[in-house]
């Protein structure tokens, strides 16, 4: 069956935008505690330079940073004395500073960041925690996005929106701000280092960028898989991803319940150590279960009494038509039908040729395949193999609604764009 038989691609994208910026950290050299004598002399060249300035021109420069700049950020001056909080250990004995002046030092110790410059990729869709109001038989959805700005860095953002009864995806306006979280603890835990981030609640989902905040991560967040997670009396939202130090990778767990307060931790294990890790949707047989590639060719299923440590494994899945030669991975959490676990998948083939294939594991033994796409459900068409990334299409996870699977991709690692499938035509397509 082709794929256009299978597919309603919608003619809706989303594309990246180099006008969307965040101010964040300039550094000289490094954080100030890891600067060495040669760094901190350069921080303290800056300080002194700006208090050598009168009075009369520190204000006026201070004046004219914030009418270059005060529309672009929330809370600017607030932004600049943080961070010149953060330089203090930097800094050698000065004079004390005027209030205009301490202002002045954070801002040269700032840049804005255009974190989706150059690319805005690997959606995963899930429901939003607040239905209210959406029209009868319509969803209202959250779509995580990884954002590729300067020096290939790889963040984390929003974007809300609404399916409608038909499957039709609508897109919220994006916010014109941008912000990254206040980092409200690290925390050394059982797991590893745990970091706890907080957005304010007057910043729009499509606001928050989730920027890399540890050493593990400090090259970027890539690929979040979010899920919602059915624990019997609560729910929350779960994503694997893979963080990026510039040197290793490894597999990391993000969860929150409203999107407004964050923890990132690592996830430890032998099946934690490469990319692509999808947690199923709630528990089965009592154990937390993923579907995980710790080979780089195979898909494993991968049960755990704890949710931060994945071993061992069974591999349920090898490559077996052409298109998936080269290997295969999963493409987000499993999504529960009353026919099984439809579980999308990647396949590349000739040319590192990235397309998007389905299979269906059985209900109660995830384990059994029931049966797979011979040939892809989306594969690179001539009109969208330019890009970032050349020949790629790709998700991090889609979703049912109603009696449709809606799914979000994206098309050579530069945008999104959308399509559903009804689930029984999409069934019918696989084979055992």
């Amino acid at each position: 069956m082709s794929q256009t038989t299978f597919l309603n691609r919608q003619a809706l994208s989303l594309r990246p935008n180099p006008a969307r910026v965040v101010v964040r950290p300039f550094r000289p050299a490094i954080e100030p505690r890891d600067l060495n004598a040669t760094d901190k002399n350069r921080a303290n060249n800056i300080v002194d330079r700006v208090l050598a300035l009168d009075a009369a021109t520190a204000e006026l420069l201070l004046a004219d940073v914030l009418q270059n700049f005060q529309g672009r950020h929330r809370k600017l001056i607030e932004t600049c004395e943080a961070r010149a909080d953060e330089m203090e250990d930097a800094f050698a004995s000065h004079a004390n500073f005027t209030r205009a002046q301490r202002r002045l030092v954070g801002a040269y110790f700032l840049h804005e960041y255009s974190f989706e410059a150059a690319a805005l990729f690997n959606p995963s869709i899930v429901d939003h925690p607040d239905q209210s109001g959406v029209p009868r038989n319509s969803k209202r959805f959250i779509m995580s996005v990884r954002a590729v700005g300067e020096g290939h860095i790889s963040s984390l953002t929003f974007r809300t929106g609404i399916i409608c009864a038909e499957g039709l995806v609508t897109l919220d306006p994006t916010a014109p701000l941008a912000s990254i979280p206040k980092v409200e603890n690290r925390i050394s835990g059982p797991h590893g280092d745990e970091v706890e981030l907080l957005f304010g609640p007057d910043e729009d989902l499509s606001e928050r960028v989730i920027f890399p905040v540890t050493l593990s991560q400090s090259n970027g967040i890539e690929d979040a898989r979010f899920v919602k997670f059915d624990a019997g009396d609560h729910t929350r939202y779960y994503a694997t991803y893979t963080a990026y130090s510039g040197r290793e990778i490894r597999s990391e767990l993000i969860e929150t319940t409203d999107f407004l307060s964050f923890r990132m931790s690592p996830l430890q294990g032998t099946a934690a150590q490469n990319k692509g890790m999808g947690l199923f949707p709630r528990k089965i047989g009592g154990k937390f279960a993923m579907i995980a590639r710790q080979d780089n060719e195979n898909l494993y299923l991968i049960y755990s009494d704890d949710l931060h440590i994945w071993n061992g494994g069974v591999a349920i899945l090898k490559p077996q038509f052409p298109w998936e030669f080269v290997q295969i991975g999963n493409c987000g959490a499993p999504i529960e039908l009353d026919e099984g676990w439809l579980l999308l998948t990647h396949g590349v083939g000739p040319v590192r040729k990235y397309s998007i294939g389905a299979v269906l594991l059985d209900k109660t033994d995830p384990s059994k395949v029931i049966a797979r796409s011979r040939e892809p459900l989306i594969r690179p068409e001539p009109a969208e193999r330019e890009g970032y990334v050349p020949n790629v299409v790709y998700t991090c996870g889609a979703m049912r609604h109603n009696e449709q699977i809606i799914l979000p991709y994206a098309v050579s690692d530069t945008f999104c764009s959308f399509a559903n499938v009804r689930i029984d035509t999409l069934l019918r397509g696989l084979r055992g």
